[in-house]
């Protein structure tokens, strides 16, 4: 079963995060940071992902240190459920449109991590979430999950939509690349032997 529950815990947050990569789309969100739980259920809906998000965070402050440690924390996860990598897809792309706006990402369980976030916003908050945290939770998951992601906003006017096509984005790449392969026989997707 490629599933995970794993837990952090700091002086700024505690969050308790558990994923089903093999789940139907569920999600009982509860970060604290209500933009950010719409995010995290395009992830599960759009990735096939079961996902358990609670969090508490100093939001007293402000929002950063719970979506940083919220993406942190939801790498670890997925480093842990995923394991060796043995029979996986490996790589994963979606493209994403929502009425003007259309975002690419396209990711890589490498092993190594590096992000690549090209969103150019066109205003900073949405409602009351500032987007540039949105870059921290990326930077958060691919150091933690050990995975190569490329973000690209090719165009939109309003900023709700190019975050949310991101993250939808990103959910179906995500599940592109956790696909198990039937032809791969169970073997690591790298001519190393290891990811």
């Amino acid at each position: 079963m490629r599933q995970a529950d794993v837990t952090r815990n700091t002086s700024e947050t505690k969050i308790q995060i558990a994923i089903n990569l093999d789940g139907t789309g569920k999600a009982e969100l509860a970060s604290g940071v209500p933009f950010l739980d719409h995010m995290l259920d395009q992830i599960a809906r759009h990735g096939m992902i079961d996902l358990k998000v609670i969090a508490k965070g100093d939001t007293h402050i402000d929002d950063h240190h719970t979506v940083e440690d919220v993406g942190i924390t939801l790498g670890q996860a997925f480093a842990k459920a995923v394991g060796d990598k043995a029979g996986i897809t490996r790589y994963g792309h979606s493209y994403v449109p929502l009425d003007e706006t259309l975002s690419r990402v396209v990711i890589d369980f490498s092993g190594r991590p590096g992000l690549e976030f090209n969103v150019p916003f066109t205003r900073a908050r949405v409602g009351d979430f500032d987007v540039d945290l949105s870059i921290e939770f990326f930077r958060g998951f691919v150091n933690h999950a050990g995975v190569t992601l490329h973000i690209d906003n090719l165009r939109g006017i309003n900023a709700h939509h190019q975050i949310e096509t991101v993250f939808k984005a990103f959910g179906r790449a995500l599940r592109m690349a956790l696909e198990i392969d039937p032809r791969a026989s169970g073997a690591v997707p790298s001519t190393k032997g290891s990811l």
